[in-house]
């Protein structure tokens, strides 16, 4: 197993959370492509979104249903600051993850996390695991509980 693919396994494993992870193959780089190769609705995809701080160059990490959009605005008032875009070779440096890849857990230092409160409402939701083509499932309320995320409305309307 990838080494990125094996601390999400290990996160959830530290944090209770019970998971399966799986290589399907195929890219699951977006939330189309990934409800696709998971069978489930675009809803039921965690996108984990990071942003960069503009003041202090903290990551902060933002976890929305796929079919939905941050509000950014919303978001940087979490975070206490304006928020832009992380570079990929920002994300991949200080997280261990590839763009494609980026999970809810498994992080080499922690991030400030946030999750839609949407998620919450679905029985099962898919995220990525590490790398382009690995997902896990799991009960939302325990991917959020496992990734330290707060719950807050981060969805565009």
């Amino acid at each position: 197993m990838a080494g990125s693919i094996e601390r999400v396994a290990q996160a959830a494993a530290a944090a209770g959370l019970v998971i399966e992870v799986r290589r399907m193959g195929a890219s699951t780089r977006t939330a189309e492509d990934a409800a696709r190769e998971c069978g489930c609705a675009v809803d039921q995809i965690v996108k984990s979104l990071i942003f960069e701080g503009e003041e202090d160059g903290r990551l902060f990490l933002f976890l929305v249903s796929g079919s939905r959009r941050l509000d950014t605005a919303r978001a940087a008032q979490l975070a206490g600051q304006p928020l832009k875009r992380a570079e990929p070779r920002k994300i991949r440096d200080e997280t261990g993850f590839a763009i494609g890849g980026v999970s809810p857990i498994g992080y080499e230092r922690p991030l400030a996390a946030f999750a839609d409160r949407n998620l919450l409402g679905y029985p099962q939701v898919w995220a990525a695991a590490g790398a382009h083509d690995a997902v896990f499932s799991a009960a939302p309320d325990a991917l959020v509980k496992a990734a330290g995320a707060t719950v807050a409305d981060i969805a565009a309307e």
